[in-house]
């Protein structure tokens, strides 16, 4: 599980952008820093900073924090951890999606027509990027009805003054996204990749690059994102974590993350994943937890 440190931390910032506290100002890079990241982690504070707020940006540069000047970090190990975590603390929801067309108006003026986006979301995906007070009742009228994975398609235009009014409201309703139940499901699978980074720089240094590109894994929206998620949390739950547990003797575990990864098919079932993760499993012995 991630550590309390950062829980606290995550709801530390989520608080402060309750109560509007943006009187700071920008963060500031980690002490020790190397100097050539510093372009890169500043973009991804920027970053922070557009996608959701100042308090959010420094959550970010906290999390970074951990593992400026850690002993077996190195400079390109932590360029990885900024640029990823970056990639996943600004995930992309329907909120985002505005946003970046509402970029494309203000890079280009609204007489230069765009191509609209069509994306596709399920139901439930919607939902959750509503304040979860809102978000809950409607779930369970979804399941009810038997709607939740229905799929629905989202035009996201911005060739008319009427389409742009529109995307500013759903940009703007990223004041009440650290309410949402996906925001909620966000942070704490950042803070679980943190503490498998973490375990494994303790338990097995060599394949802490290999399950720090495990977040690689997951990527948009849609049944692409479920499934990234849903393959992580089985590689790691039956690789990573019983070895960093020591129930499981795997010697070369970045080369079972490789392997497994390569096994994960587009399968809501998982078949071949978890055959090739049961077949690594009975290679090595598995000893009573500690």
């Amino acid at each position: 599980m991630p550590d309390d440190d950062g829980l606290l931390g995550s709801l530390r910032y989520l608080f402060a952008d309750i109560i509007g506290d943006e009187d700071e100002g920008p963060p500031v890079l980690p002490d020790a820093c190397p100097a050539h990241l510093g372009p890169a982690v500043r973009d991804a504070i920027h970053l922070m900073i557009e996608y959701q707020s100042t308090k959010y940006a420094q959550l970010y540069v906290d999390r970074l924090r951990r593992f400026v000047g850690r002993r077996g970090v190195d400079d390109a190990m932590l360029a990885d951890i900024a640029r990823l975590m970056a990639e996943r603390m600004a995930y992309e929801d329907p909120i985002r999606l505005a946003q970046v067309k509402l970029a494309e108006v203000s890079a280009t003026g609204l007489a230069a027509r765009s191509a609209d986006d069509v994306k596709q979301f399920r139901l439930d995906e919607l939902i959750d990027a509503l304040p979860a007070v809102i978000a809950d009742p409607i779930l369970g009228l979804l399941d009810w009805f038997g709607w939740r994975r229905r799929r629905v398609s989202i035009r996201f235009s911005a060739n008319s003054r009427f389409s742009v009014r529109r995307l500013r409201i759903e940009a703007g309703l990223k004041r009440w996204r650290l309410f949402s139940n996906r925001y909620a499901k966000e942070r704490v699978w950042v803070e679980r990749w943190l503490h498998m980074i973490d375990r494994s720089l303790t338990k097995q240094p060599a394949a802490a690059s290999a399950v720090i590109h495990t977040a690689t894994m997951i990527r948009g929206y849609g049944e692409p994102y479920r499934q990234g998620i849903a393959d992580w949390h089985a590689i790691i739950d039956g690789l990573a974590k019983p070895t960093f547990d020591g129930v499981l003797a795997l010697p070369d575990l970045a080369g079972a993350i490789a392997e497994a990864r390569a096994a994960a098919m587009p399968d809501p079932r998982q078949a071949a994943l978890k055959r090739k993760i049961a077949e690594i499993r009975a290679r090595v012995p598995v000893t009573p937890a500690r």
